[in-house]
């Protein structure tokens, strides 16, 4: 992949993320120019570098930039408001669902069955956590939780668990940060920790460095 696509993906980005930035405006969950804008453009960009080393699989290429397209906005809306917006958590499910649908017709059906089953452990893994402990899970959390696990899924059954235990370790390192940003995320952090970006980096990092399961050119 040249430059000039590298670039071109950008700009693709930061399209994207201008979109995102005004559906959070939109909601009531308004975030400042440009941080939406610059941020999955650069997201973008990693991802299509990425995919300019040989053996990458192009029908793969979708999901990781699909990925970005929602979780940029909803991840900043959640450090922001401690929110995750209906409007964009249901969006993630037909956005990503159709990326790793073009990717099942070329990598295998059993990709799209992995994907189905770890939408669906997933979502009722962390519907089972929130009832157990309401305080520790929102139901935004929930909700994404459903397309997250596809991602995990349809890359392979060990990559839930990956998925879990990074989103684990997010959420722990955010929980310090609060604790030693006390005046500045004290307010803003004072019904809980934003477990969202936790979920969306996990599902970032195993789509655009899928290290297990059957997507090829890992």
């Amino acid at each position: 992949m040249s430059r000039e696509m590298i670039l071109l993906f950008a700009v693709a980005g930061l399209v994207t993320g201008l979109a995102g930035r005004r559906v959070l405006r939109a909601v009531g969950a308004e975030v400042p120019p440009g941080w939406c804008e610059a941020v999955s453009a650069v997201l973008w960009a990693l991802v299509a570098w990425r995919w300019s080393a040989p053996g990458r699989p192009g029908w793969w290429l979708p999901v990781p930039l699909s990925v970005t397209a929602v979780a940029v906005p909803l991840a900043m809306a959640d450090f922001r408001y401690l929110r995750l917006p209906n409007v964009l958590t249901a969006a993630a499910y037909p956005v990503v669902g159709a990326a790793i649908g073009v990717a099942a017709s070329q990598g295998g059906a059993a990709l799209g069955v992995r994907a189905v089953a770890g939408a669906v452990v997933f979502a009722v893994v962390h519907a089972l956590v929130r009832r157990c402990a309401p305080g520790s899970l929102g139901a935004g959390d929930v909700k994404l939780a459903g397309s997250v696990g596809a991602v995990l899924g349809a890359v392979g059954w060990a990559s839930l668990v990956v998925g879990a235990c990074v989103a684990a370790v997010v959420t722990v390192v955010l929980a310090v940060v609060r604790a030693f940003s006390a005046r500045t995320l004290g307010e803003r952090w004072r019904g809980g920790l934003p477990h969202g970006p936790g979920l969306l980096v996990a599902a970032w990092i195993v789509a655009v460095f899928p290290a297990a399961g059957s997507v090829p050119g890992r």
